[in-house]
Order: C-alpha cells, then sequence, then structure tokens
C-alpha cells in the first residue's frame, strides 16, 4: 500500500525563535524590514502582517523582533526530519518548510494510519513546532494536503478517488507555480484545482509554463515522483540553544527531549542502540565561563526508544542542582550496540520481558543512586559471608565472574535461607546454646576452616532445633588454648 504524510510547519520563521512549549513573549519575525509572523500576545496588541518595525514597536515596545533565520528554519527543519527517521527511512525534503514520509511500509507496525498520524504529531509537538498533517497515496497529494491545513475538510485520504475529489476543492494558489499568474487566474475564474483540470492543457501550459502542470500530474497520480532521502549522519551529535537562561534543571527536559527524540530517530535509521548518552549543560561564555555540566545515563542494556531515556534523564535532572545558567544542551550518544531484534513470542512470559525487568532497573538507579541497587556477585570461597560481593547491577559482569568456580561439594551442603549480616553470639544455658529457647543440635557437624590469607576461621557448623521446631544455622568457634568453654553463634535461618 502506497501512502504519504506530508507535514508542514506553517509558523517554522516564528517557533524557532519562540518554540510552542515557551511561555509566549511577544515575538515578532521581520523579513525585509516588514513583519512575517508574529506570537499570539504580539497579534492581539495590533501587529499585523507587512506592518514595519517602528510600528511594532509603537503598539508593543517590549516586542522581542527578530530577523528571519533561514539557516535556523534548516537546521530546526532536519531536526525533525532525524526525529522522524524513526518511522521511515524515507523521508524527503520539500518547499515551503515542509517534509514528505513515505509510510506505506509502517503503517502495521505502528497500529494503522490514525495511530501513526497521531504518534508523528506528538513527537513533532515535543519538538516545539505546529504541525499540520496530510495523508494521501501521492506525495504531492499529502503535501498540498498539509499545506491546506484547515482550510481543506478532509486531510486524510488512503484512495486514489477519495483525493482526486479532495484535491479538486483545494485552493488553486497553494501551488507556487501559480501563484505568479493570480491575476490571470481570477481573471477567468478559475480558484481550484478542479477547475484548473478543466481548462484546456495545451493553452494552459502556453501561458502557465510546465511546472504547475507537473506538479498537478504528479498530485494526481498521472506522472512518477522522484525524491532525495534525507540521510543520517554515520555520528550523532545534537545542540539547542535555549531561548532563556535557565536556572532549574527540571526546565531543561523539554529541550533535552527534542534532543533524545532526534537521537532515537538517528538510532533507527542507522539501526543501533545505545548504552550510555551525556547530555551536556552549556553555561555562559566570557570572563564568568565555565566548562559544561555533563549529565550521564547509562543503560543496562542497549535502548533506542525515547520514552525510556526521557524517564530517566527526567530522574537525574530532578536530583541536579546547578551551579550556574544554562544557556544550551548538546546531546552525545556513546558505546553503540546494534540494534537487537525484536522477541515476538508466540508464549510471552507472564512477568514482562527481559528487557522490561532491564528497564525497572535503569530507573531504580536513575532514582536511588548506583550504590544503592546492587546485584550479588558469587564468590569461590567456603566461608558464608565471603561466598559472594555487591556490586552495582550495572556493572557488566564477564561469563567466568557470573560463574564462579564454585568447591564441587559445596552445593549438596545445607544452607539456611537467610543469611545474617553478623553473627549473633547465643548466651549458654545448661551447657547448651540458647536462642529463645535450648537449641538441639540436627545434624553432624560440618567444617569450615578457611581464609589464612586474610582472617583465618575455624568453625564447625551445625543445623540447631528450637522448641518451636525451628530451624537454625549455627556454629561454634574451635577451642583455643586459653578458652574454657566454646563459643557458639547464630548465623542464619532456615525457611
Amino acid at each position: 500500500m502506497r501512502l504519504w504524510i506530508g507535514l508542514s510547519l506553517p509558523r517554522l520563521p516564528l517557533e524557532v525563535f519562540s518554540p510552542s512549549w515557551c511561555t509566549d513573549a511577544g515575538s515578532v519575525v521581520l523579513e525585509q524590514e516588514r513583519v512575517l509572523a508574529m506570537s499570539g500576545m504580539a497579534r492581539a496588541a495590533g501587529v499585523q502582517p507587512g506592518m514595519r518595525r517602528g510600528g511594532v514597536l509603537m503598539l508593543m515596545p517590549e516586542a522581542q523582533v527578530h530577523e528571519r533565520s533561514p539557516q535556523r528554519e534548516a537546521e530546526a527543519l532536519f531536526a525533525v526530519a532525524m526525529a522522524m527517521l524513526q518511522y521511515t527511512p524515507q523521508v524527503a525534503e520539500a518547499e515551503e518548510g515542509t517534509l514528505l514520509m513515505d509510510v506505506g511500509a509502517s503503517l502495521r507496525l505502528f497500529g494503522g494510519v490514525l495511530a501513526l498520524c497521531r504518534r508523528v504529531r506528538a513527537n513533532v509537538r515535543a519538538l516545539g513546532f505546529t504541525v499540520s498533517l496530510g495523508c494521501a497515496p501521492t506525495a504531492r497529494g499529502a503535501w498540498l494536503l498539509a499545506r491546506a491545513g484547515g482550510r481543506a475538510r478532509g486531510q486524510r485520504t488512503v484512495k486514489m478517488p477519495s483525493l482526486v475529489r479532495r484535491l479538486d476543492l483545494l485552493d488553486l494558489l497553494l501551488a507556487p507555480p501559480a501563484r505568479s499568474f493570480a491575476a490571470w487566474f481570477e481573471g477567468i475564474g478559475c480558484a481550484s484545482f478542479g477547475e484548473l483540470r478543466r481548462l484546456p492543457r495545451p493553452g494552459l501550459q502556453r501561458r502557465c509554463g510546465r511546472a504547475l502542470l507537473d506538479l498537478v500530474d504528479a498530485a494526481y497520480g498521472l506522472s512518477p515522483e522522484l525524491h532525495e532521502w534525507i540521510a543520517a549522519p554515520e555520528a550523532f551529535g545534537a545542540r539547542l540553544e535555549l531561548f532563556d537562561r535557565i536556572d532549574d534543571a527540571e526546565l531543561l527536559l523539554a529541550g533535552a527531549r527534542r534532543l533524545l527524540l532526534q537521537l532515537t530517530g538517528w538510532l533507527c535509521a542507522r539501526q543501533l542502540a545505545v548504552e550510555r548518552i551525556v547530555l551536556k549543560l552549556e553555561h555562559e561564555r566570557g570572563r564568568v565561563a565555565r566548562p559544561p555540566t555533563c549529565v550521564e545515563v547509562a543503560l543496562a542494556e542497549p535502548a533506542w526508544r525515547d520514552e525510556h531515556l526521557v524517564r530517566l534523564l527526567k530522574e537525574r535532572l530532578a536530583k541536579l542542582v546547578l551551579e550556574a545558567p544554562v544557556i544550551g544542551l548538546g546531546l552525545e550518544a556513546q558505546q553503540l550496540q546494534p540494534m537487537a531484534p525484536l522477541n515476538e513470542s508466540l508464549f510471552p512470559e507472564p512477568g514482562g520481558t527481559e528487557e522490561d525487568r532491564m528497564r525497572m532497573l535503569e530507573l531504580l538507579v536513575s532514582r536511588l543512586g548506583a550504590e544503592n541497587v546492587l546485584q550479588a556477585l558469587p564468590m569461590a570461597d567456603y566461608r558464608p559471608e565471603q561466598a559472594n560481593m555487591w556490586v552495582p547491577v550495572q556493572q557488566k559482569l564477564s561469563d567466568r565472574a557470573r560463574n564462579a568456580q564454585m568447591p564441587p561439594d559445596v552445593m549438596s551442603l545445607p544452607r539456611p535461607t537467610w543469611l545474617l549480616a553478623k553473627p549473633i553470639a547465643l548466651l549458654m544455658r545448661d551447657h547448651r546454646p540458647f536462642y529463645g529457647s535450648p537449641l538441639r543440635m540436627a545434624s553432624n557437624a560440618e567444617r569450615i576452616e578457611a581464609g589464612w590469607w586474610n582472617g583465618p576461621q575455624t568453625r564447625d557448623y551445625f543445623i540447631a532445633e528450637g522448641q518451636d521446631h525451628a530451624l537454625y544455622w549455627v556454629y561454634r568457634e574451635r577451642i583455643g588454648a586459653d578458652d574454657m568453654e566454646p563459643r557458639w553463634y547464630l548465623h542464619g535461618l532456615f525457611g
């Protein structure tokens, strides 16, 4: 199924200076000293398109006036294209701040046309831009529907007959080649594409040239379309200049998410996953310049979805105290790995996938700190308190470390369910150890004698039973020359 999504950014000249998620500060964009775009606050103050700078400042002295920046617009459009690469590798740039996406092969993966359009719209809004979408079986048709915006009665169509009916109703001046002939078309009463198609083709070509007819043929599926796809660069690096000095780390999340969306698209396009990202917080330059503050996020398993990365980064930023205001953000991807294929098991595990468990651990590490989320590492040692050690859960363990060469007979020996962190000295009553009640030895002695190199230990371990039939793991230290009677300790409890 052939289907295209057109993305039009109608407020791009304004939103490169004042993103949609920023507070309206009365921004105005000029082109050749005349107003090209203005924010809602400026419009409410009386600013109109075509007005000169002096008139703007007279109506709104506090207005933030900017000269149009084609370079910023190109960078912003490329950032949106990078984010869209997570949905399809076939993304092309078109005229007047628009993008075209061939999504025919992606519909099933993302749940159909409506679900995909919702995701695309949400991503573009998260990037800070107002977007108008159009869906059609042809790229130029999707472009026209997206450019029409609210003027089109329907901006999504998947069948060619429906597209023809909708295109026939669109304003002819949406086509750039038709605008230079606007007066002539008005004079002959031709205002829509449907009326244009009823005009004699040879005469129309002599009057308006070939470009207009080529655009119409492409939109109606009468001629092939060629596109130059946007390619993801070899290495990822993204930067965002903030529009104000930020003193609160949590306020940086909106800008950081914009960079993470670009990273997600780049990872999907390159079929990679990332194990570590670094968000650089740039501070003011000059005599009081400070080096960037680096916020690292390490992942237990490689990831490529922005939702998970945003959650982890949000936890890190919530605990960060800024030493200086932030004026810019930069994002780097480190420790890249090939993207693992999706595991679509016929019988999924009821407790969730391994990926879900690793994401939960990563979230705990972000909230509690790496030093507070630990995993057990077995050690080849007979001494119970030395048989394992605790290491950070995100520490990479080799197979040799995970499968320590334990003594061959240690697995057959009885071990308690709960090993106490520190043995408890037991009282002696009638020459028997006492713990709530006199303890009766229910097993033969197991001697553990080890550690001559770092604290020698010689103990005789027993399974002891109390009067309530609870089982305990106790040991008796070897009697030394100066000891009159043995010392007993409780070291564990059986389930």
